[in-house]
């Protein structure tokens, strides 16, 4: 076959791939056959050496089972494929074709391949879809920006992806690297909801010491794709730990893309036991689908950091004014149920002031974020909120007045051993009180312990 010739009417990047297919029908030693100037050229500035034609591609090209797949599908079973992707460890967008091209030569298969590398990236591109893919990617798109509940907004989108991979499981789960944490943040079942199936199952330091390997395995590829006992053997020579816990799980095929956003791995997303002759079209959907789902997820991140930065108080770590307001709105307003009978006390910290004018405020400070640890220590099951200054108030429900009187010893007992002193005022509501009136009543009852606290203690210095 005269390469030189079909090569050269190209003017971009392009090269013809050769796949060989062995006797027992599998397929290996894909090779580039031949390349035209501007490939030549490309691997001279590329690799800073020149071109040898019929070499294995992966001294060229970055080993990819999904570019592996690709030449194998259009070389023998006549796919024309193009895919837009970006190259993660290069920060690279690779912008690629593939045709098929008759063979002169038994069980060997030839496809053109022709390729351009950018550093940017190129929106009309990732828009180049088929009608089906783009469908179901819009269809994504709408979801994720068109409702107020998030949570259930993901959980919708995951389901959807389940049916198009025609799944048996599927699942976005979250990686916080810093903390060596991963969270699921959806899941789907071929069939409803399956618990006993559930990643959390499995969700522990072991599972995470697997999750971390993902990273190595998918490498410069933008998805993993197992399809069959081959893909699975490869997967066993890649990464054996992660090969046997899919074989304890009974996974015969999975598609995993790791959502990367702004340069930080936030998770990934993979559905396992997939219509495997489906595959291209899923990772054409899934490919694209991804970036979206990455960029709502880190948005949906910034606004729970935002959340808690805006509902806790960050010398203290416990609840701030801001959430202790809007709890007692709920609960004014019936959005929120408190189990009765629950008890509503109110706790200053007699001494602070003191602290304050003698050892200076970072001595102060370190008292109350202490006098935090105590009350958090103590009442381990209850909310609670900093109102302000040396104030803090609780909400305890269910609460029985034996064990809160306990629990207010140990707190007094504690508090001592800190050279401090609480002032409380305790509010018990089995009845008509509502709880702005609980509230005034703790709060009163707690101001009357620290006048009583100061009448035995008059040399030290009030508030």
């Amino acid at each position: 076959m005269d390469f030189d010739s079909i090569l050269s009417v190209y003017k971009s990047k392009t090269c013809i791939i050769s796949v060989k297919r062995t006797a027992d029908g599998k397929f290996g030693n894909i090779r580039i056959a031949a390349g035209n100037k501007a490939h030549y050229e490309d691997m001279m500035n590329a690799m800073h050496r020149p071109f040898i034609p019929d070499s294995p591609y992966s001294e060229y090209f970055p080993e990819n089972k999904n570019f592996e797949d690709f030449c194998c599908r259009c070389a023998f079973m006549g796919q024309p494929l193009h895919s837009y992707v970006s190259l993660p460890q290069m920060g690279l967008w690779l912008n690629m074709f593939l045709l098929p091209l008759e063979s002169d030569k038994e069980n060997i298969g030839y496809c053109i391949y022709s390729y351009e590398v950018t550093q940017e990236v190129n929106a009309e591109q990732r828009a180049t879809l088929s009608a089906d893919t783009s469908a179901a990617v819009l269809q994504t798109c709408i979801k994720l920006h068109g409702q107020n509940d998030t949570r259930q907004t993901f959980q919708e989108v995951i389901e959807d992806i389940r049916g198009i991979c025609d799944s048996d499981y599927c699942c976005i789960l979250l990686v916080d690297e810093d903390e060596r944490r991963c969270t699921p943040l959806c899941e789907a079942f071929r069939g409803g909801d399956a618990p006993i199936n559930s990643i959390d199952n499995y969700n522990n330091d072991e599972f995470y010491d697997i999750v971390e390997t993902w990273k190595d395995t998918i490498s410069d590829s933008t998805c993993i794709i197992i399809k069959d006992k081959d893909d699975m053997a490869w997967l066993r020579s890649k990464n054996p730990v992660w090969h046997s816990s899919l074989n304890e799980a009974g996974v015969k095929s999975i598609v995993m893309f790791p959502l990367n956003h702004n340069g930080k791995l936030l998770g990934y997303m993979f559905a396992s036991n997939f219509n495997v002759d489906n595959a291209v079209k899923i990772k054409e959907t899934l490919e694209l689908s991804t970036f979206f789902i990455a960029s709502e997820i880190d948005n949906y991140q910034l606004l729970q950091r935002l959340e808690i930065l805006s509902t806790i108080d960050m010398l203290t770590g416990v609840k701030n004014r801001n959430a202790m307001n809007n709890i007692v709105d709920e609960i004014k307003a019936g959005k929120k149920t408190i189990n009765a009978p629950y008890a509503v006390l109110f706790t200053d910290l007699n001494g602070l002031k003191k602290v304050n004018d003698v050892e200076g405020h970072g001595a102060g400070d370190l008292l109350l974020q202490k006098v935090a640890d105590i009350l958090q220590s103590v009442f381990f099951d209850s909310e609670i909120y900093r109102a302000g200054g040396d104030e803090f108030m609780i909400l305890v429900e269910q609460a029985d007045k034996a064990e809160i009187a306990s629990r207010l010893a140990r707190l007094r007992e504690q508090s001592e051993k800190e050279d401090g002193h609480f002032a409380v005022g305790v509010c018990f509501v089995d009845g008509d009180i509502d709880i702005l009136n609980a509230m005034r009543i703790a709060d009163e009852r707690m101001y009357d312990d620290k006048k009583e606290y100061y009448r035995r203690n008059p040399e030290l210095k009030y508030r």
